[in-house]
């Protein structure tokens, strides 16, 4: 019963088999009791391109939920270092490679769905498991993936507004919203924000309204971006934040 009402609300809807795995597809895992999930890219040959604050860990808003978002990627240290990785990876921060074992942590290996219908997207009551957005071909997302894995240049990790699942969804599309280069769309975020919240309180179908519209494939202001030119604005502001 508990595993038919958790794929209902999308938590299960997606799960695969790692013989099922694509170069290119964006996976993820859920965290935690549920409470959060890792994306990331898999490029192929058991490895996946992924965005994390590092250390291992996925936190920093400043709030109670960094005693709950934990752990992004195994630490395998001491004695019992990951076979595939050598348990390098967790030491490392911002766009990091890993085995596809060090991503799952443990957990169960779904994939995120593209070009879904507005309808079967208002139909998940979770966030963070699809989009209406359409993906670009597999080459071009691995392309952009690894280049952002070459450059570290994703900017800074934030819970709420540039997280994992942003990540993937950039590496997938090449969206980002309006001029200033805006991400923090992903459904995750959405889910969570106060205007979500305060409609949840009224009906769950008014909360999925709120992440329809917040969809970057809905949104009329997505813009494709340059992985070179999105890389070149985050130095940019890494630069300015420096100066100040």
């Amino acid at each position: 019963m508990e595993s038919i009402l958790l794929e209902k609300i999308g938590l299960f809807s997606n799960k695969i088999s790692k013989d099922d795995l694509k170069p290119g597809d964006h996976i993820y895992s859920w965290r935690n009791a549920y409470i959060y999930s890792h994306h990331g890219i898999y490029i192929g040959d058991g490895k996946v391109i992924h965005f994390t604050r590092g250390g291992g860990l996925e936190i920093g808003t400043g709030t109670f939920l960094d005693k709950l978002i934990v752990s992004s990627i195994t630490n395998h240290r001491g004695d019992n270092p990951c076979p595939n990785c050598g348990g390098k990876q967790s030491n490392t921060h911002g766009v990091i490679s890993s085995c596809l074992d060090c991503f799952l942590s443990g957990g169960d290996l779904l994939r995120f769905e593209y070009s879904v219908s507005p309808a079967l997207f208002m139909s998940k009551l979770r966030g963070g498991t699809c989009t209406t957005a359409a993906s670009d071909p597999s080459e071009e997302v691995i392309s952009r993936a690894e280049f952002l894995l070459l450059r570290n240049g994703f900017g800074e990790y934030h819970v709420f507004e540039n997280n994992c699942e942003d990540f993937a969804m950039y590496c997938k599309t090449g969206l980002v919203v309006g001029r200033s280069y805006v991400l923090g769309r992903s459904g995750q975020a959405n889910s969570v924000s106060a205007a979500a919240c305060v409609a949840r309180m009224v009906s769950p179908w008014a909360s999925n309204a709120i992440r329809l519209c917040s969809d970057v494939g809905m949104r009329s202001d997505a813009v494709k971006v340059p992985v070179e030119s999105l890389v070149a604005r985050f130095n940019q502001v890494d630069t300015l934040a420096k100066e100040s």
